[in-house]
């Protein structure tokens, strides 16, 4: 793609932004009136048909004004809107809220997720911080009813995972609390491997539980991500674009049913750096149901002990000027707070 003058970037960004705004292809004696531009509505058509000669705009209609290409798009963010940062008043409102939850860590993914759907007005998506290595924090044993009994891991991190075991025989609440009370002292800011180089234990009991809890941590480091949380996906279907494309609309089915998400996140999460946002668009020929969308990722969290994945989803023409900021500055928020986990942690060893 040829270079662009200063003229036709500052064209290109503003038809993005009115396009954004309002659905509608723009012309040339829109953006000269609203702008109030230093050139005629004649210069600007020359410029727009020069855009669209290169690819950046196209014209739906013979009489209508222009609307971005997905490469008109991808112009915009790469030069024009990537490293913007987030007004001051947006950043306080965002700290103000996670400062009020940040003794409850089970809060900060749904208010994450819930934070990021309201500031973009799009879908919002938040993975749990994932250990890339399960290390052992907590176990508890919990009876239910008969032989039912609730097992509750807690990995360094703050990942939980829960599961109902079903003992050979009744076992009272005393017995399972003391079983795992020797186990937290025994395998605490352990690896898999390093439990599983322990002595085997001669209670058969502890045995058991010992084997079903390497086999939880084994599952959780082949996992993606850990939970995922979304929100505002009303906003996304009130667009334009969903309410007349049954493909967009499949777009947010898959999304809701995880596997194209799953798929995307595996994708991306390998060669995503630590607070870097990501920006796919049209689903980058990788995608076919993502074709008419785009969705901003950044990891957050600290490389080589938790990590996970926030971003939005929603139509091309989604605000980027306010969506990649958000993204960035709630990456970053998250990531501070996985420090406090981890630091609080290893100062309690």
């Amino acid at each position: 793609m040829p270079e662009l003058t200063e003229r036709q970037r500052l064209i290109l960004a503003l038809i993005v932004r009115d396009y954004t705004e309002t659905a509608q292809p723009v012309g040339s004696a829109r953006l000269a009136e609203r702008y109030r531009l230093d050139f005629s509505p004649a210069t600007i058509r020359n410029e727009m048909a020069a855009l669209t000669e290169m690819g950046y705009l196209r014209q739906p209609h013979t009489s209508a004004g222009r609307v971005p290409t997905e490469e008109g798009y991808r112009y915009f963010v790469t030069h024009v809107v990537y490293h913007a940062d987030l007004p001051d008043s947006a950043r306080h409102t965002i700290s103000h809220q996670f400062y009020q939850a940040r003794q409850d860590v089970e809060q900060w993914m749904p208010l994450a997720a819930s934070i990021l759907a309201r500031q973009s007005r799009a879908a919002s998506l938040v993975t749990a911080p994932h250990a890339e290595r399960a290390r052992y924090k907590h176990l508890e044993l919990i009876s239910t009813q008969g032989r039912q009994v609730l097992m509750v891991l807690v990995l360094v991190g703050g990942e939980v995972s829960q599961q109902i075991l079903t003992l050979a025989e009744p076992v009272s609440q005393e017995r399972l609390s003391a079983v795992a009370l020797r186990l937290n002292q025994l395998c605490v800011s352990k690896t898999t491997e390093e439990i599983a180089a322990l002595p085997t234990r001669s209670d058969a009991l502890e045995k058991d539980i010992l084997t079903l809890v390497l086999q939880d941590m084994s599952r959780g480091e082949q996992r993606v991500s850990g939970e995922i949380y979304l929100d505002g996906l009303t906003n996304v279907l009130s667009e334009p674009e969903f309410l007349e494309s049954d493909e967009a609309r499949r777009a947010v089915r898959l999304f809701e049913e995880r596997s194209l998400l799953q798929d995307l996140l595996a994708r991306t999460m390998s060669n995503a750096d630590v607070g870097g946002v990501q920006v796919l668009i049209g689903g980058e020929g990788k995608w076919e149901e993502l074709k008419q969308c785009s969705v901003v990722l950044a990891r957050y969290g600290i490389p080589g002990h938790a990590t996970g994945m926030l971003g939005v989803f929603g139509p091309m023409r989604m605000s980027y000027t306010r969506t990649i900021p958000t993204v960035r500055f709630m990456a970053d928020l998250l990531s501070g707070l996985v420090s406090e986990i981890i630091e609080g942690e290893e100062n309690e060893q």
